[in-house]
């Protein structure tokens, strides 16, 4: 990729990042703000970002901007990472030691009835499950939802190195995994690292074959790789020219938008996948491309293959022009309901995701985690609606997902406290809870450091 390209390209995936972020983070502390103030609970502050050092509170206190309205100072901190709203009467992220030492007044957070408090401290998660689905629900009803059904990639896969190294070819249809079919082509690689995959069901030349998917496969499914077409396995397209770029080898070769290639230096290649192989070994050298034309008209395009192995035009990739590709159209009612499923299936799936760091002998910690550049590598590279309300969806839901875990700091850590009161009838106390909670924001901080320092040790072994 050209450099300027690539610093237009990181700079759209930063402020994708940085807004979908500071939106989500902002919905969230409103959360407990608002189940606060509905249970008439008095919020101190309320920050988008840290106006101290996260997590020492006495560190570095400076806010961009400040103004107090009623009870509540509004604040834009300096620290741009996450936010917090400070509720009378609770241990949290400041640390105000000399409030809890006085005896607890009615509008503090100490002084509600347990399940009160329970749902104060579940209202930034209970927010973003919201936010999430709404996202979802905007983008069924506006866009409706596309897909190419697994049985509908006529033409087969395009292999990958890795697809090639455990018996896939291209050509291959894939029929299942583990003897279940999977509709959609787009689930066929996640299913197979969710459900640590054994075999693939395959159709190759008229018979069936079971692939068995050897140890160490979903382990480097999940690493940072650079894919033949984008993907461990693709669907396999025909190789038609969308757009060619002006000076390139290709546009010297005379090739147009919509011609067809059909064969190169006399050999059949009717697939992009054939097409790249086959160029990629001519680097350098003279190459002669058959084309159709306007559907009946052949012409042979002589030229040299730079030596980059770039001939300059870009391939047609909707795959609407090769595929049934199944289109769903919802009514409002029924993008409110979908939203919602879209937002439970993405929620369990970040678990079952999860869940294969503790669980699975193949999925390493420090290959799997990430951390501020692994996450801006996710965000999309052209901004879209449709794409940054999908993106902004699934940070809401890894928001909701990683605060209810059971550790202090989090809601999740306080939400454990709470059940246990609920249960044994003994409220934990201030001490053990400030105690518990330095040491949770002591293991955030070190587990900060450590995704972010996976990403640093990353970028040098590349």
């Amino acid at each position: 990729m050209h450099p300027q390209l690539l610093l237009a390209t990181g700079w759209i995936q930063f402020f994708q990042v940085f807004a979908a972020l500071s939106i989500l983070v902002l919905l969230h502390e409103f959360g407990h703000y608002f189940f606060a103030r509905l249970f008439k609970v008095r919020v101190e502050k309320f920050y988008l970002f840290f106006d101290f050092l996260f997590p020492f509170p006495n560190v570095g206190n400076f806010s961009l901007w400040k103004r107090k309205i009623g009870d509540t100072l509004y604040g834009i901190g300096w620290f741009p990472l996450g936010g917090y709203v400070k509720i009378a009467g609770m241990v949290d992220e400041s640390m105000d030691e000399d409030q809890l030492a006085a005896p607890p007044k009615p509008d503090e957070f100490r002084a509600q009835k347990a399940w009160k408090r329970l749902f104060i401290m579940l209202g930034g998660i209970i927010v973003n499950l919201l936010v999430a689905a709404i996202a979802y629900m905007f983008i069924f009803g506006i866009w409706g939802e596309d897909y190419l059904p697994t049985q509908s990639a006529k033409y087969g896969i395009a292999a990958d190195s890795l697809a090639e190294s455990i018996g896939l070819r291209d050509g291959d249809q894939v029929l299942g995994i583990d003897g279940k079919p999977v509709a959609r082509f787009s689930q066929i690689i996640p299913e197979m690292v969710l459900s640590e995959a054994k075999t693939l069901d395959v159709a190759r030349g008229g018979q069936q074959l079971k692939i068995a998917i050897p140890e160490g496969t979903v382990r480097n499914l999940t690493k940072d790789r650079t894919y033949k077409g984008g993907s461990f396995i693709a669907p396999r397209i025909p190789a038609v020219v969308d757009k060619v770029s002006s000076g390139s080898a290709a546009e010297k070769m005379g090739l147009r938008e919509g011609d067809s290639i059909v064969m190169i230096n006399g050999k059949s290649t009717l697939f992009y996948d054939q097409f790249e192989d086959a160029k990629l070994r001519l680097k350098g050298q003279p190459i002669s491309i058959t084309v159709v034309r306007n559907q009946n008209q052949y012409a042979v395009l002589n030229g040299t293959v730079p030596e980059t192995g770039m001939l300059g035009f870009v391939p047609q990739g909707d795959l609407k022009r090769f595929f049934q590709v199944k289109q769903i159209h919802y009514s409002p009612v029924a993008a409110v309901g979908k939203g919602f499923s879209a937002m439970w299936d993405s929620f369990t799936g970040y678990g079952r995701n999860l869940k294969l760091l503790f669980t699975s002998k193949e999925v390493k910690v420090s290959e799997s985690v990430g951390g501020l550049i692994t996450f801006g590598k996710s965000a999309p590279r052209t901004f879209q609606w449709e794409t940054f309300l999908s993106y902004m969806a699934l940070i809401s839901i890894i928001l909701a997902f990683m605060n209810l875990l059971p550790i202090p700091g989090l809601d999740g850590g306080y939400v454990l406290f709470l059940l246990i009161e609920m249960i044994t009838g003994r409220k934990v106390s201030d001490k053990v809870m400030g105690y518990a909670t330095t040491a949770g924001l002591i293991l955030l901080l070190a587990l900060m450091l450590y995704a972010n320092g996976m990403d640093v040790v990353r970028l040098f072994r590349k």
